[in-house]
């Protein structure tokens, strides 16, 4: 049996905001910042831009906060798609600004995406399957030693390491089609 109700705060921190309670905006700050922010700054690779986004999205919350929709998701990952898209609208103006190629621009926003949705994948898994991936990836020991590590035995650090992974490999968008320069008649990828 599922449950399709959105989370209880998540209700609760929209009709707050939604009635203009200025103490909810903070509340939402406290716990949402540091993901906005880390995820601003992922796409834009830039301290000051990614505290101008932070400021940004926040503004659009507390002006807009019945663009929120609990029915579709938690608050969360709504926050993180408006930190997203703002980080890369201002990616894509910074570069066109510097007369960048439309392509580098694409390519840069492409592998920004993709590692704010890592970051995020990452911060959003259960603790265990976290631990299990620091210790393989970061520390670099094996799964016997992340086993002996963690307190569970070998076949469920591989477990928590396949899980970890897997949710991981959502981030990458996959193989893009390839295209014949403008203009050419060059032949297309493999």
């Amino acid at each position: 049996m599922t449950n399709d109700a959105p989370p209880r705060w998540d209700r609760k921190m929209q009709q707050r905001l939604a009635s203009g309670e200025a103490a909810a905006l903070g509340e939402l700050y406290d716990r949402f910042a540091s993901l906005v922010h880390g995820l601003a700054h992922r796409v834009l690779g830039d301290e000051a831009g990614a505290d101008r986004v932070t400021r940004e999205v926040f503004g659009y919350v507390w002006e807009h906060p019945d663009a929120y929709d609990p029915k579709q998701g938690p608050l969360r990952s709504w926050i993180a798609t408006v930190t997203h898209r703002q980080a890369v609208s201002r990616l894509r103006q910074s570069e066109s600004d510097l007369e960048s190629a439309p392509e580098e621009i694409e390519e840069k926003v492409r592998a920004a995406s993709a590692a704010a949705r890592a970051d995020y994948i990452v911060t959003s898994m259960p603790a265990p399957l976290r631990a299990a991936l620091d210790l393989a990836y970061i520390r670099r020991l094996d799964y016997r030693r992340a086993a002996a590590d963690l307190g569970v035995t070998e076949d469920e650090a591989r477990r928590r390491l396949r899980l970890g992974l897997q949710l991981l490999s959502t981030a990458h968008p996959g193989p893009r089609a390839m295209t014949p320069p403008a203009g050419g008649s060059g032949r297309a990828g493999r």
